[in-house]
């Protein structure tokens, strides 16, 4: 960082990694000042300063955020209109700060100390150059032993052969490690403890770097130690951190919903349900759907289709779905020899031409397109 003239400039090397970088910061006042950097310091962004007015028309056009200080919204009253500008000020009980907002043109009004952690959130997401969420699907099992792990895992590794920014976040500390399921639990990267105490926002780059890279694609997974309880503050975290890097994310609930696995659910925008074509897993998914339906926006089922027939009494796909009351999302096909196929290093869905992984693209065509183009 360097001072010209009076104007503090962000380091243009912290684009070079494809952030936008940090904002820009108008106020003469002292204290306030020290509170914007602060909080620019703690989401990871170095910002430029001017005092009074904006001096260059390009860095009030062209910085990803303004935060203009109640004290100089007069001087700026004359800037071009803009999106991002947000008028900050420190007195809960000034009602003109709305009229000076106007005035301007500000987005939003923030009044410190209460706006902090939004105040973060938001210059966090400018300086890492977030663009349109990750499409995020939950995968849980209507049952113990549906294959709701094996789909979770074969939609990621299928999702990224096809291109996409793919990340696979195991949310069940009881499923055993989806990094055993990948052929990777002795790849170098962070796993759930690690993450066990995060408070507060995590970068979603920071975040991507620190974990396996197993076909393609990122993986945060369970270890083999003993059991470690990761706070429902963390879940919210770590997975808000991997949607902000765009593209898709990939989750494998449990099909208990405690608080922490409650946090996972709430963001995620696709939910599916995996129904064994039997009919006691029929009445098992019930319970199953009424715990994560409340959580979830959009729960839909997916029938598992076994080796032989089934026991679902003669009901197809259709009817399955209409017992449990939920949307079809499709019937998932057997595929003979996949745990063979794990055995020798293949992962579900790694086969291009197998039942599976024709099942998951053609299942990611069917979403759509802006959604699934996110971050790619």
């Amino acid at each position: 960082m360097e001072i010209v003239g009076g104007v503090i400039s962000r380091d243009r090397s912290a684009q070079a990694d494809g952030r936008q970088g940090g904002p820009l910061i108008v106020t003469e006042d002292v204290e306030l000042l020290d509170d914007l950097l602060r909080l620019c310091a703690a989401a990871g962004a170095l910002p430029e300063v001017q005092h009074g007015g904006p001096s260059s028309r390009q860095g009030w056009e062209a910085a990803p955020l303004v935060l203009v200080g109640d004290d100089a919204a007069d001087r700026v009253r004359g800037a071009a209109r803009r999106r991002g500008v947000v008028l900050v000020g420190r007195d809960q009980d000034d009602s003109g700060v709305w009229r000076r907002a106007v005035e301007i043109g500000a987005d939003h009004v923030l009044v410190l100390p209460d706006g902090e952690q939004w105040l973060v959130d938001r210059i966090a997401d400018v300086a890492e150059g977030v663009g349109r969420p990750a499409l995020t699907v939950g995968v849980i099992g209507g049952r113990g032993g549906a294959g709701a792990s094996t789909l979770a895992c074969a939609l990621a590794v299928t999702a990224a052969r096809d291109g996409r920014r793919t990340m696979l976040v195991d949310a069940d500390p009881l499923g055993g490690g989806l990094d055993v399921l990948l052929g990777g639990e002795s790849a170098d990267g962070l796993r759930w403890p690690a993450f066990a105490a995060s408070r507060g926002r995590v970068g979603g780059g920071a975040l991507e770097e620190s974990l396996p890279e197993l076909h393609a694609l990122r993986v945060l997974s369970w270890d083999r130690g003993d059991a470690v309880a990761v706070a429902p503050e963390a879940v919210r975290a770590v997975v808000a951190a991997a949607r902000r890097r765009g593209g898709v994310v990939v989750l494998d609930l449990p099909r208990r919903v405690d608080e922490a696995a409650a946090e996972a659910l709430a963001q995620v925008d696709l939910g599916l349900l995996v129904v064994p074509a039997e009919l006691r897993a029929v009445a098992g998914a019930r319970r199953v759907a009424s715990t994560a339906g409340m959580a979830l926006r959009d729960l839909r089922v997916l029938v598992s289709a076994g080796a032989g027939p089934g026991d679902a009494g003669g009901l197809g796909p259709e009817e399955i779905a209409g017992l449990l009351d939920l949307p079809l999302a499709g019937e998932v096909p057997w595929e003979a020899g996949l745990l063979g196929a794990q055995a020798a290093g293949t992962p579900p869905g790694g086969v291009a031409r197998g039942p599976l992984a024709r099942f998951c693209s053609s299942f990611w065509e069917r979403l759509p397109v802006e959604a699934t183009g996110a971050g790619v």
